[in-house]
């Protein structure tokens, strides 16, 4: 029997791997900003569960969520980063509120929960940490510039974690869906498809987010028996790309990439003494 911390678990892919999770058994301690919607669980699975409200960019209250699970079931098996959104919109048209919001949220998020839940790791000598990024954690995506910049800023940190963590006994997993039923796009916001000049871009990202809902290639029920099965393996992998669109897009992407690198490679090592 494991135990696992959830974050943003009221509704999408955290509410699936938290259903999931307590399906298997497991116990959870299962967070949101708002926990109501969590309460009918709290009633059906009784003390496999226990809620935290917490907003991820509060270091006190994922703090105190963290110890939460230590109190209720003694230690803590496997942290999911899961809290997180994305705005749409061209970089000029984006606020620096906006910007700072959706970094706050998504990397500082995760980057505080993460510090929470460490030192408890690190005293266990096992565990653990499945980060959520993002197809746009390995591709910039049109019109998500600050959600790209915050995934990419996970993937940046996680790599780095997973080589500390290993020293400890403690595995670090990123976790880079595609496109899920999940209602994540009906979150995201964008007033209009934006200014004439970036609608290739952001226009076209903007309806075909709206064309795309309801019809996203992958199931956020077996998206989350992914995750489960993750936490079982005795070597999981540091990278693990969900869905076949996530596949193809990343493989595209690293692709030309590589073929870019070949390309201006006397030019790159020109500057070596």
């Amino acid at each position: 029997m494991k135990t696992w911390f959830i974050s943003g678990s009221s509704r999408g892919l955290g509410r699936a791997i938290l259903e999931a999770v307590l399906a298997v058994g497991d116990r959870v301690v299962a967070s949101a900003r708002d926990p109501e919607p969590l309460q009918p669980l709290l009633e059906r699975f009784g003390e496999s569960l226990r809620i935290a409200r917490l907003d991820v960019t509060d270091d006190t209250a994922a703090q105190a969520a963290v110890r939460l699970a230590e109190q209720a079931f003694g230690g803590l098996d496997v942290l999911v980063n899961n809290a997180g959104y994305g705005d749409l919109g061209s970089v000029e048209d984006t606020s620096l509120d906006s910007f700072r919001q959706q970094i706050e949220v998504n990397l500082l998020g995760t980057i505080i929960v993460t510090k929470a839940a460490i030192p408890v790791l690190r005293r266990q000598r096992r565990g653990h940490i499945v980060q959520l990024s993002s197809v746009g954690g390995r591709i910039g995506a049109p019109a998500r510039a600050a959600y790209s910049a915050a995934k990419w800023g996970i993937e940046g940190f996680s790599e780095s974690l997973a080589r500390e963590m290993a020293l400890v006994g403690v595995h670090v997993t990123i976790v880079e869906p595609g496109g899920l039923r999940t209602g994540f796009a009906q979150a995201a916001h964008a007033a209009d498809e934006g200014r004439s000049e970036y609608a290739p871009v952001v226009g076209a990202a903007v309806r075909m987010q709206r064309a795309y809902d309801g019809r996203q290639p992958g199931d956020p029920a077996k998206a989350a028996a992914l995750i489960l099965k993750l936490a079982e393996l005795d070597r999981p992998p540091l990278r693990v790309a969900l869905g076949s669109d996530a596949v193809d897009a990343i493989a595209a992407a690293d692709r030309q990439r590589l073929e870019e690198l070949e390309r201006w490679r006397a030019l790159s090592v020109s500057t070596d003494y």
